[in-house]
């Protein structure tokens, strides 16, 4: 007498919706993490033997040529950041055309702090710039309609950069490095929590059909089509972005922050320039040491430290467009009172 055996079995069409649906994604995160972390570690070598940062010149003013004008600045800025916003526009159209809606909204959750918990942990190793990780947002927020997370995993990318966290570490104090750590998860959890409970009823347009699982699978050709369609829809909203950004710091007198006669000015006014300023990654770093060597306070550099990579004028516009300007409001004024508030606390500590 035989026994009856049951087994559980995969279904096919589950196993190929894994095949062609999550391992495009999968690849091209992998060999992003894998890019940035080596340029991450190469930085970290060379400040562990020599004791500096040197980013490349002539992108923001007061780092490299002080000559350089609006237009050069823009073009230099996009010369440092162009693989990774490739990688960021490969990502955003890979999530557009693989990843199902369905499973996206219910992996992101709503309205709950694991959520947030969950996109800050994802966003940390991508390790993008705010212009870079633009897209990203864009996607993953219109494909799962769940701002609160969408917005933390794009705050993660910069402000939990697990490379520009150690930088920190190795080239100011323990209370500077503890500080701009602690407000950095503070803005991931919390930012998106706070636009949730405003903006919790916001509309977006979300595929809701289930070709994943019934139709064929997606072809090259469609993953090329969404790369364009991204680019066309994000890349000039990036670029003017970035523009007026340099602009704004182009503006700044050069001895805005020379004057410690009022510390509490010097953190809000940094805080309000760095939240739209255009920042490559690791840039906020020797920016914030050329602040403390102009005679800036302490909490002014923490200020930059934090607001400087978190956000800029690119992302929130990418963010206006994707939603409206009252989120990208309320973006800004979170991460710029995390940053008055972590620069303060240093200044008194």
């Amino acid at each position: 007498m035989q026994a009856d055996i049951t087994r559980t079995e995969v279904p096919p069409t589950a196993v190929r919706g894994i095949f062609y649906f999550v391992l495009p994604v999968l690849v091209i995160v992998g060999a992003l993490i894998a890019y940035k972390s080596s340029t991450a570690l190469g930085v970290i070598g060379k400040v562990s033997a020599t004791g500096v940062i040197a980013p490349r010149g002539n992108v923001i003013p007061r780092v490299g040529a002080s000559d350089a004008g609006v237009l050069t600045r823009t073009v230099n800025y996009f010369l440092v950041i162009w693989p990774a916003l490739v990688f960021g526009i490969l990502i955003s159209a890979a999530v557009s055309t693989f990843v199902s809606p369905q499973w996206l909204s219910r992996l992101l959750g709503r309205h709950s702090l694991r959520s947030q918990v969950f996109a800050g942990l994802a966003g940390a190793p991508l390790m993008l710039c705010s212009c870079c990780v633009a897209p990203i947002f864009t996607a993953v927020y219109e494909r799962s309609a769940r701002l609160g997370p969408s917005l933390g995993l794009m705050l993660a990318a910069p402000a939990l950069n697990p490379a520009a966290l150690i930088l920190t570490f190795m080239l100011f104090n323990y209370k500077v490095g503890v500080t701009r750590a602690a407000a950095s998860v503070a803005s991931v959890l919390f930012t998106g929590l706070i636009a949730d409970r405003i903006f919790g009823r916001t509309e977006v347009h979300c595929d809701v059909d289930d070709w994943q699982t019934e139709g064929p699978p997606t072809d090259f050709l469609h993953f090329l089509r969404a790369c364009a369609r991204v680019s066309v829809r994000l890349l000039p909203v990036i670029v003017i972005g970035v523009l007026a950004s340099m602009i704004i710091a182009q503006m700044i007198p050069v001895r805005t922050f020379d004057s410690t006669a009022a510390r509490l000015l010097a953190i809000v006014v940094v805080a309000a320039v760095a939240v739209p300023l255009a920042l490559p990654t690791f840039f906020e770093i020797p920016l914030a040491l050329i602040l403390l060597s102009s005679g800036a306070p302490i909490g002014a550099a923490v200020a930059l430290l934090i607001a400087g990579p978190s956000v800029n004028l690119p992302s929130l516009l990418t963010i206006m467009r994707s939603t409206n300007w009252k989120v990208s409001a309320v973006v800004a004024a979170s991460i710029w009172t995390l940053a008055v508030a972590s620069g303060i606390l240093v200044s008194f500590l």
